[in-house]
Formats: C-alpha cells, structure tokens, sequence
C-alpha cells in the first residue's frame, strides 16, 4: 500500500482526529507540516483551492474535511470495523455526532481555543453560550454510556474528542462533567492513542 500523506499542524484538533483514526486503523502516513504560509503557498493551493487542514493524499485521490477524511478512512481500509457500524440506526447515530462535532464542538469548546491561545477573531461569549449549552447535554448523554453513538468507539467519538478533551485550554473546565471525564479517558486508552500538544490555560476574561 502506498503510504499516506496528512498536511496539518500538530495543535489542530481537526488534524488531530484523522491522525488518531489512522494511528489506530494502524495505517502508515507521512505527516507533513502545513503552517499558514504552506497553505496559502500554489502548491498547496493546487491540493486544495480552499487552503485548508486536515487533507489527505491518498494515490491520485486528495481529500480535505475532516469528517469527510474520517469515513473515507473507513469505508476504504477498515468497512467492517466498529469505527462505523453498517446497522443503519448506528449509522445514523455516528452521523449525528459527526454533525455536533462540526456544529456545537466546533463553535463551542473549539471556538474558545482559538480565540484564547491563537486570537482568532470569533465572538469568544458566543463560544462560552454554546459550550454552556452543549456540554451538559453531552454529560447527560454519556451518564450511562460508553461511548457516544453504539457501545465501541466510532469515528463520532474521533471527531468530537480533541476539541473537547482540551476545553480547558479555551477557559472552559470539564470539572462539572465527570461522565464527559470519564469518556476522555475511555479514548486515551484506546490502542494507538497519542494527545494533542498541550497549551497552557488561558487566564480568567
């Protein structure tokens, strides 16, 4: 199998989730730093006219989203594995969260980080609202579950776990939520697991 290529930087959580699903689909790679000048560079333009990260090379096959690289992913090297049930009704299920992973993690916890360790110009209360009303919800979820969409981890876990795992890093503590706690650590011990780069804590705003 020729082996893959992933451009991102180490302290994207939308990088993050890809490399952890290949890590542990235990699918070789090649990750090449893609820092801002990289991607506003012609040559990476011409991998992707939208100048993002995650993307993945695959042979002739490029790939941006990161949720869309995630059931890539899957669909190509691993379609009978747990990471995405054929049952329609899971199916269903990890769909949804991949949806919350690019709707409420996204402008919520995800948010907050980047305003509060890189500067990005997002409304940093519109953030905090979000979280506020996400993260119970995720809370009450998880009380008597596992994992979010079917008892094994799926790529919907993948997707909403960087991003929520370092909430922190945006000013918002997971203290309050021990079940969201709890499946934190359930992924960390999952084979093939590696962190994020940690960031300091942002001081109080």
């Amino acid at each position: 199998m020729q082996k893959l290529k992933l451009y991102g930087t180490a302290l994207s959580g939308h990088v993050h989730r890809v490399a952890l699903l290949l890590r542990m689909l235990e699918l070789p790679y090649e990750f090449i730093e893609a820092p801002a000048e990289v991607r506003q560079s012609e040559a990476f333009l011409a991998l992707n006219p939208f100048g993002q990260i995650p993307l993945l090379v695959d042979g002739e096959l490029t790939l941006a989203d990161s949720n869309a690289i995630l059931l890539y992913l899957v669909k190509r090297y691993a379609p009978d594995s747990h990471w995405l049930p054929e049952d329609p009704a899971a199916a269903a299920q990890v769909q949804a969260w991949l949806s919350r992973a690019a709707g409420e993690v996204r402008y919520g916890p995800a948010s907050a980080r980047l305003i509060a360790q890189f500067g990005v110009a997002e409304d940093y209360q519109a953030a905090l609202a979000i979280s506020a009303r996400f993260l119970p919800q995720m809370e009450q979820h998880l009380t008597d579950r596992s994992f979010l969409a079917t008892q094994q981890a799926t790529i919907g876990d993948l997707a909403c776990y960087s991003y929520v795992a370092v909430a922190p890093e945006g000013g918002i503590s997971l203290a309050p939520y021990p079940a969201i706690q709890r499946w934190v650590a359930r992924i960390a011990a999952l084979p093939g697991f590696f962190a994020m780069p940690s960031l300091p804590y942002p001081v109080e705003r």
